[in-house]
């Protein structure tokens, strides 16, 4: 099925048995995105929903509800769009193997966008304040897009079509200072693509033309969020996906916006000019922040006919954006040992918020003949990783040697944490990054886009037990208690609460580590996380996954057992000790609406076909 509109996606997956319908009442506000996580961790399908209050258009979430219902959806052009990358990787492959892709020269011409003279997002036009106004978290700043594909032109570049950038960047339909006829707040990061236009037109001072696009065909959307290899643009890819030529329109002076899609917001950006945006809740599980970003002057809203408003609920995954993820590695994971030699898989960590943890699995080969006494190349190649793309906004980089295990599977994370805390070497092992550039949307650093980096590299045999039981005579400072095991050599302990205004928060973990000695009980674990509540920590690999990495910042936050500098060179030569407490300067969590929470439950009693998910 070649899906041209939200429609059409809806009844495929209706068909398919991945849909159910709800046509009671449904508040946007809190509720439907309370609804969605639910069914979500219920491992249910889409849902329709039919009556919005206070919006004439049905809402529809969970459309990438499992990996299996993805594929699914692109059913018909997965396998060729597989090809296709498997060429690019490499093309000689065509010659070889010319059956397997004979198809691939027409695919590669449906890649192609094109302009068209109409299309049927034209067919009706609306006011901003008429589109779904979903609010999914208590605190966030108002009403939000939680699918947009963004899309704006160069305007620098005379092909304005073929350097076109999609980009899945927040929206903020209303709240704050925005007026709500004709302004929405834009979130994204300047080196994003979105960000070089933007910087584009701020040097040539004029407006940039941008245009917010929702639904159409779901390999857009997906096509939005792509970390897609060099020359290969949003819109070729979505035309592969999609099994027909992307059909842009234009509008006076306006960026192409997209002729299928259900809606499109046609505005500019005044490069110059900015307002407060935020709180929205995010993908690491925390508020992000109100600060300020660009706004768009928002001139026309299409919409089609039929149409149908997708939207998806972002927090603590997992969420519908994982399997995202999931379906983007297998389309790009084989990609990755041609942009990166030497590297072999690269995970990034749903559990941990996807960008604060990189697993990766790479390749001694300045040592062919035998096992490398030390990382070398692993370096290197884990300094390319953190220098590639979205990778870059990594802050820890876990990194181990193929050959020390060629069964290793980089998608595992106790397999790839027990490997590498076996072999680690917290001496010469742990290489900072400091004072740099991390995700905007991390608060456990010292201010906006402000942290560090540390790559964690391991190779040899192995060099350590790992634990699995709290070690007997083990006496812990003041402050500190209820040790629990996470895993193997992973230890999880409660520390003294970060309170408002506590500046020493530091010195109760100098004294931690003080009162421990190299060979003592704790120098058992080579992995020891302080944190607010161990035993969530210790509950599920998922909450200490979530816990260390989301709330600690390297280069402040890592202690060691009798830890010193040699040469410049952090090292410790007992446990390493990771400060994963709530600091004063974090974002708040995300937490549900209590009436909500009941307003919900009272649905699950119902008996109906959604109740079951709720």
């Amino acid at each position: 099925m070649k899906h041209r509109s939200t429609r059409d996606a809806v009844e495929d997956l209706r068909r398919g048995g991945y849909l159910i319908e709800c046509s009671d009442s449904v508040d946007p506000n809190l509720e439907i995105a309370e609804i969605q996580r639910r069914v979500y961790a219920s491992g249910g399908p889409a849902v329709l929903f039919t009556n919005v209050k206070g919006c004439r258009f049905p809402m529809v979430s969970n459309l990438f509800g499992s990996l299996e219902q993805a594929r699914y959806l692109f059913r018909d052009t997965l396998e060729s769009v597989r090809r296709l990358i498997e060429l690019k990787i490499d093309p000689p492959a065509l010659a070889r193997r010319p059956w397997r892709y004979a198809g691939s020269p027409l695919t590669a011409i449906r890649m192609l966008p094109r302009y068209r003279r109409s299309g049927p997002v034209k067919a009706n036009q609306c006011q901003l304040s008429e589109l779904p106004q979903l609010k999914c978290w208590p605190d966030d700043g108002g009403a939000f897009v939680t699918l947009p594909q963004v899309l704006s032109a160069d305007p620098v570049s005379p092909d304005v079509l073929m350097k076109c950038n999609l980009g899945m960047y927040r929206v903020q339909l209303s709240g704050n200072e925005y007026d709500p006829q004709h302004e929405v707040g834009l979130h994204y990061q300047i080196q994003r693509g979105i960000g070089v236009h933007h910087q584009h037109a701020a040097a040539k001072n004029q407006a940039l033309p941008v245009s917010i696009n929702v639904g159409g065909t779901p390999a857009m959307t997906l096509a939005a969020v792509m970390p897609l290899p060099e020359g290969l643009g949003e819109l070729t890819f979505a035309g592969a996906l999609s099994g027909r030529r992307v059909g842009m329109l234009r509008d006076g002076k306006s960026a192409p916006f997209y002729a299928d899609a259900d809606f499109s917001i046609v505005g500019e950006i005044d490069p110059q000019a900015t307002k407060p945006e935020g709180p929205f809740g995010d993908h690491l599980g925390y508020y992000s922040l109100q600060h300020p970003f660009p706004v768009m002057k928002v001139r026309s809203v299409y919409h089609r006919k039929d149409a149908i408003w997708p939207f998806t609920v972002v927090g603590r995954p997992p969420q519908e954006d994982t399997t995202f993820g999931q379906l983007i590695h297998e389309l790009t994971g084989p990609i990755i040992p041609t942009v990166l030699p030497g590297v072999k898989g690269v995970h990034a960590v749903d559990a941990a918020g996807v960008h604060p943890l990189l697993m990766a699995v790479g390749s001694e080969r300045y040592m062919p003949f035998s096992r490398a006494a030390e990382p070398q190349e692993l370096l290197i190649q884990a300094n390319a990783i953190l220098g590639n793309g979205q990778l870059s906004l990594a802050k820890y980089l876990m990194i181990v040697n193929e050959a020390d295990d060629p069964e290793l599977d980089v998608d595992d994370c106790g397999a790839v944490l027990q490997h590498l805390l076996q072999r680690i070497d917290w001496r010469r092992d742990l290489h900072f990054q400091t004072r740099t550039t991390i995700d905007t949307l991390d608060y456990s650093g010292d201010g906006l886009n402000r942290g560090s980096k540390v790559i964690l590299a391991a190779t040899g045999p192995v060099r350590r037990e790992l634990p699995t039981e709290v070690p007997s005579g083990l006496v812990l400072p003041d402050g500190f208690s209820n040790p629990q095991v996470v895993a193997p050599g992973v230890l999880a302990i409660e520390g003294p609460r970060c309170v408002a205004g506590d500046r020493l928060y530091r010195d109760a973990m100098v004294g931690f580590v003080a009162s421990q000695t190299v060979g003592g009980p704790l120098d058992a674990f080579p992995w020891v996380t302080v944190c607010d509540d161990s035993r969530f920590a210790a509950a599920g690999l998922k909450n200490w996954l979530w816990v260390t990495f989301t709330r600690s910042n390297p280069a402040v936050d890592i202690y060691g057992v009798a830890e010193g500098i040699r040469d410049k060179h952090w090292g410790c030569r007992g446990a390493l000790v990771v400060d994963a407490r709530t600091k004063t300067h974090h974002a708040p969590p995300l937490m549900e609406d209590p009436d909500t929470t009941r307003q919900v439950d009272a649905r699950a009693t119902r008996g109906d076909a959604l109740a079951k998910y709720l």
